[in-house]
């Protein structure tokens, strides 16, 4: 298994989160900017990552026309970014244009495409919360008809909460990546996220990523906090240097 923890660089300052990220970078598999780092920033902090060998999630979950949306994920396929992140309430017809831009650009630059990941449910969102929107039913219901949705318009990615990888996995299939936010482990309150699950647990049912970014950037040794949600999710992924007994 390669390393699946993201953490989510949801700090206020560029030095900040290359300070953390220099810290963190052989304990973890990719780093996450999102919209609080990327506007206080800009594209200079992904690079800036991506010179360190990282791999970045860049989370702005795109939601405009069809047009925009693509030439978004071509500035984004240029900025080498790994995984990009689209709404899948902006339709069918938004999300292919998405897709197709990131094969279409990397075939250019002669690389891999970026993972296009769709935003079903946010994870802070429950049934009152939909319901205020209109939308009826259960949270895990839109959450699959969403899902169905991105993937027939070729996505080969979702964000979803944890507490729906097993029910996404039963109807989609294997080859779905699937990136979870709402990671606590046991010992951690839950903050604003309503739907969450152990590292260990959502691994289990089928995660393929895990978002994390308070238990970790908010600790008080957030290296110690990397290396013991490692270590839950499989010893092995700990490395060999920062593992308290010998292996044999």
């Amino acid at each position: 298994m390669d390393n699946p923890i993201i953490v989510a660089l949801d700090l206020p300052s560029q030095q900040k989160a290359l300070e953390l990220a220099e810290k963190l970078a052989p304990l973890v598999g990719a780093f996450k900017v999102g919209k609080q780092l990327f506007i206080s920033s800009g594209p200079d902090v992904v690079r800036k990552l991506r010179a360190t060998g990282a791999k970045v999630f860049l989370d702005l979950k795109l939601h405009d026309i069809p047009n925009t949306v693509a030439k978004a994920v071509i500035a984004a396929t240029d900025l080498d970014v790994q995984m990009t992140t689209v709404h899948a309430s902006g339709g069918t017809e938004m999300l292919a244009a998405a897709e197709n831009a990131a094969h279409e650009q990397a075939a250019m630059l002669r690389a891999d495409p970026l993972l296009v990941l769709a935003v079903t449910v946010l994870t802070s969102m429950d049934e009152g919360n939909l319901a205020e929107l209109g939308v009826g039913g259960k949270v895990q219901e839109q959450v699959l008809r969403l899902a169905k949705l991105a993937t027939v318009a070729g996505l080969r990615g979702l964000v979803c909460s944890p507490q729906e990888i097993e029910m996404l996995r039963a109807e989609l299939g294997d080859d779905i990546q699937l990136v979870t936010p709402g990671i606590r482990p046991a010992t951690i309150k839950t903050d604003d996220q309503k739907r969450t699950m152990t590292p260990a647990e959502a691994i289990q049912a089928g995660a393929n990523w895990l978002v994390i970014g308070r238990p970790i950037t908010s600790a008080n040794d957030p290296r110690a906090a990397a290396i013991g949600i490692l270590h839950s999710i499989d010893p092995e992924l700990v490395p060999k240097s920062e593992r308290r007994e010998p292996i044999p």
